[in-house]
């Protein structure tokens, strides 16, 4: 997911005594492969907010769409910072990952087809997007969203078997 890889540091405070850290390309590899993934923004008066939503890793970040008059698109207008979060609803197996980071909105037109190919590549024709100027078009141009990119500026792994908390720090 990024280049060149960041620095993977094992939280022993929060980890299995025999656990070792995640290596990068495990995480960047569930972070890719994810289905579902959940945002969470911050609302003007400080509240966080929380949702699901779908989203592709491509570039070095995690794009993610939402239309304008959307809760978290009314949030990113005045604090962009969020992390999304994915994983699985399990105890004792799995990797759960948190990223950090800066929404910036993407409305290159190049950028947005790449971006709307590689939806449609993940999730299926269901989610197929055209793009229009600087949105994508939705079911037939009856629906636009923003897209968004999120480049890590944390990222921690939670490892499950053994428990492990790494973090990523990029450089």
């Amino acid at each position: 997911m990024t280049d060149p890889e960041p620095i993977a540091k094992l939280d022993r405070r929060f980890s299995d005594p025999d656990a070792a850290a995640t290596p990068w390309p495990e995480t960047a590899r569930a972070l890719d492969r994810a289905e579902l993934y959940w945002l969470t923004t911050v609302r003007a008066d400080g509240r966080p907010h929380v949702t699901p939503l779908i989203a592709v890793a491509q570039d070095g970040a995690i794009h993610f769409t939402t239309g304008l008059g959307e809760q978290k698109a009314r949030n990113l207008e005045h604090s962009p910072q969020v992390a999304l979060t994915t994983g699985t609803n399990t105890w004792a197996q799995g990797l759960d990952v948190v990223v950090e980071g800066t929404a910036v909105r993407i409305s290159d037109g190049g950028t947005l087809q790449r971006l709307a190919d590689a939806f449609e590549a993940k999730y299926g024709e269901a989610w197929h997007y055209d793009v229009g100027e600087g949105l994508f078009l939705h079911s037939g141009g009856e629906h636009s969203a923003a897209v968004f990119r999120v480049e890590p500026t944390k990222v921690m792994a939670f490892a499950k078997a053994p428990h492990a908390q790494t973090s990523y720090r990029f450089p």
